[in-house]
């Protein structure tokens, strides 16, 4: 009963550790931090103002102090001669706790009221998963079939004429035993795969790419959480575009020209190379400030995004960032050529403070 009273203290506290996070998780979302210190499956984020009780059992061996004994009015608290000189900075009153990155994607969902998506029943991929398909004479104990056990014991003692109705005494013995005999399958899971693009020109400064970082860390961590069979790819783009690991796309500094159509482009050769639309649910994002290199990339771009990528995506995103060295043009130009076009999804992310309510609009829709 301890060790089950302790259990619920432990995950009332975890609770109270989780309401907290979501209160403040518009301030951890716009933290360039939490995306270094990701590990492998768990983000540490330091939480404020919440203390964990310390008891000590045995007797006071000091006498006073406060709440103890008689005291007079204007008598001072606490020991006399153990105080300390009065500092001028705030008390550090963190506690670090971890969540793993699926937890923090289900509290991503529940504050930004996030619809839940739906995968595409025609875009499948395969996975091996054991099936039980009969029942075996043999097998290990764990996998004991009890009802079939009972049955062939019962079927036994009849057919031995040992069976009285009046006082049923069924033992299975060694030869009555069967168990659940499974094979390995092939089984249909909903695949998904994201293609990110960012502008790293030189109109990106290091405070707009941080941005898109963040930005991205917290997407992907929403369909990883949606979709079992997932796949990432990075792509960079100035005036040319490259596909790169995600650590050099979380960390990359290039700068240069703009010519957005490089990164639709090479978006493009992939999808066509690696996933068929049959078989997959795809989701591009573009990541850039608005500058591009002329009104004819302009036009080359919206050409490529309506004859080649939507008709093969769930949905088209951009988002763009403020910069006060971009034109921040190419907003209204997809705005003006896709106004019509459900699965084309526009957000302007103007600083930190709005990472949170341009996930709400690129997610919002639940395609």
């Amino acid at each position: 009963m301890a060790m089950l009273n302790i259990d619920q203290d432990s995950q009332r506290f975890r609770d109270i550790v989780k309401g907290r996070v979501r209160r403040e998780l518009r301030r951890f979302m716009s933290s360039k931090e939490l995306i270094g210190k990701q590990g492998k499956e768990l983000v540490s984020i330091p939480v404020h103002e919440i203390g964990i009780p310390k008891l000590r059992y045995g007797k006071n061996e000091k006498q006073g102090g406060i709440g103890q004994g008689d005291g007079q009015p204007g008598d001072e608290s606490g020991q006399p001669g153990k105080g300390q000189k009065a500092g001028d900075q705030p008390a550090d009153h963190l506690l670090e706790v971890e969540f793993t990155v699926d937890e923090l994607a289900e509290l991503l969902g529940e504050e930004l009221e996030l619809p839940g998506i739906e995968p595409k029943g025609r875009q499948e991929s395969k996975s091996k998963r054991a099936r039980y398909k009969g029942i075996s004479l043999k097998g290990p104990e764990s996998l004991r079939h009890g009802r079939r056990t009972f049955k062939q014991a019962l079927k036994r003692n009849i057919a031995a004429g040992g069976y009285n109705p009046n006082r049923p005494r069924i033992i299975p013995i060694r030869e009555d035993r069967r168990y659940r005999h499974f094979e390995m399958e092939d089984e249909p899971r909903s695949a998904c795969v994201v293609l990110y693009m960012m502008d790293v020109s030189g109109s990106m400064g290091q405070a707009q790419k941080e941005i898109v970082r963040s930005e991205v860390f917290w997407i992907d961590a929403w369909l990883r959480h949606h979709y079992e069979g997932f796949e990432a790819r990075f792509l960079i783009h100035d005036a040319a575009a490259r596909e790169v690991d995600r650590d050099t796309f979380f960390r990359t500094r290039e700068s240069g020209g703009t010519l957005i159509s490089s990164a639709y482009t090479l978006c493009q050769q992939i999808i066509e190379r690696d996933y068929p639309v049959s078989e997959w649910n795809i989701y591009p994002f573009h990541f850039s400030d608005g500058d591009n290199a002329s009104s004819k990339d302009n036009e080359l771009c919206t050409k490529i995004v309506r004859e080649s990528l939507l008709p093969v995506s769930n949905q088209f995103s951009y988002a763009q960032v403020d910069s006060p060295y971009g034109s921040g043009r190419f907003l209204k130009v997809l705005k003006e050529e896709f106004s019509d076009e459900e699965a084309v999804v526009i957000s302007r992310v103007a600083d930190r403070d709005a990472i949170m309510d341009s996930i709400k609009e690129l997610l919002g829709k639940g395609r």
